[in-house]
């Protein structure tokens, strides 16, 4: 079995001319280790762990018999992974059932023909290495597979925060917004799964979808007027009216991309495009959304957007002092959000 790393033949028989016929069969194949009984075997199962091809196991044995080796084997989940092939003079019904019942792969009665008992052996051993090539070109593939899924969610991931930068930046803004609107929406989504929070039972991974959809939820105001979106002051009625249609609009822009059904960062972009300025109370918009007709996530970038929005300064305003925003919020001057996520939010917010 040249060019394997398993190349050892375990025989374990307590009859050194077994030991010694068995051996003259395989030595031109094999690395022969030898063991007197199941004790002595077992030592030497793990001594070549990872290097043993096949074991030919005897039944009768002193110390330790060939059953209760394998019974032994069983339990400490020791040589799972390598066949085991009785050679034995007893080859009866409650023998062949004991046997194969421990795992093992053949029963082979005495005597035996050298030839044959060793195309038998081989085919045996030639499937377990084409098992195992099989399992480790899987494991490969898939790991290949979950680097280029890595490198998509990257790529993907560096083309949203670029639409979300080349919107803030034409409103005048850094781009820390939606740096910091990605980090409230991880920890409040964090915070709010160890609370038990109904709706929050997420993976690591849906969290980090949502936090990375949030970075989206302006991207709607591309259509709306530097005009409108500049002003340094406050917008008259009918201004409001158009800044408001950013949202549909952010939602109008997702829904258009293509294979978005297949992307669950682009389905929660969606809605938190479109959702994210409703309030608790039912008197936000664009659909006036009233408690938990809202979704979790879209009600936390609401509380994050209108936080982060208070304490930074923009065009119209300068910033808050981070208590005063606080106060704000809770008071509900900047509009009513659930009041657990609040409660959360005052408890995080400390270490902001």
């Amino acid at each position: 079995m040249a060019g394997t790393e398993k190349n050892c033949l375990l025989i374990v028989d307590d009859v050194e001319m077994n030991r010694a016929i068995l051996s003259s069969i395989f030595e031109d194949e094999y690395k022969i280790i030898e063991a007197e009984n199941g004790q002595e075997a077992l030592k030497m199962l793990e001594q070549y762990d990872g290097q043993i091809a096949a074991v030919l196991l005897d039944v009768v044995m002193p110390v330790m018999n060939g059953f209760e080796m394998l019974q032994s084997m069983k339990e400490h989940n020791i040589g799972q992974d390598i066949p085991v092939f009785l050679i034995t003079a007893d080859a009866s019904e409650k023998n062949m059932y004991e046997g194969y019942s421990l795992g093992v792969k053949d029963i082979i009665e005495k005597p035996f023909i050298p030839y044959f008992l060793k195309q038998r052996i081989r085919s045996v051993v030639d499937l377990y290495c084409t098992k195992e090539q099989l399992r480790e070109t899987v494991e490969h593939q898939a790991e290949i597979i979950e680097e280029k899924v890595k490198e998509v969610n990257a790529l993907s991931r560096n083309v949203i925060e670029t639409l979300a930068l080349a919107i803030e930046f034409r409103s005048g803004e850094t781009g820390q917004h939606i740096q910091n609107i990605y980090q409230l929406t991880r920890i409040l989504l964090r915070a709010l799964r160890e609370k038990g929070y109904p709706g929050c039972e997420l993976s690591d991974e849906q969290i980090e979808q949502i936090a990375t959809a949030s970075m989206m939820h302006d991207i709607g105001k591309i259509a709306i007027p530097d005009s409108i979106l500049n002003k340094p002051g406050r917008l008259t009625l009918e201004e409001y009216e158009e800044m408001k249609i950013h949202t549909l609009k952010g939602a109008e822009m997702i829904e258009r991309m293509p294979n978005v059904e297949q992307n669950p960062v682009f389905s929660y972009a969606y809605d938190i495009c479109r959702h994210h300025h409703e309030r608790w109370d039912g008197s936000g918009y664009p659909d006036h959304l009233a408690g938990e007709e809202n979704s979790i996530w879209a009600q936390i970038v609401a509380l994050a957007d209108v936080y982060d929005a208070l304490v930074s300064r923009r065009c119209y305003k300068e910033p808050f002092e981070k208590e005063k925003a606080v106060q704000m919020i809770s008071s509900g001057e900047c509009g009513m959000f659930n009041p657990e996520l609040v409660e959360v939010f005052f408890k995080i917010q400390e270490n902001l």
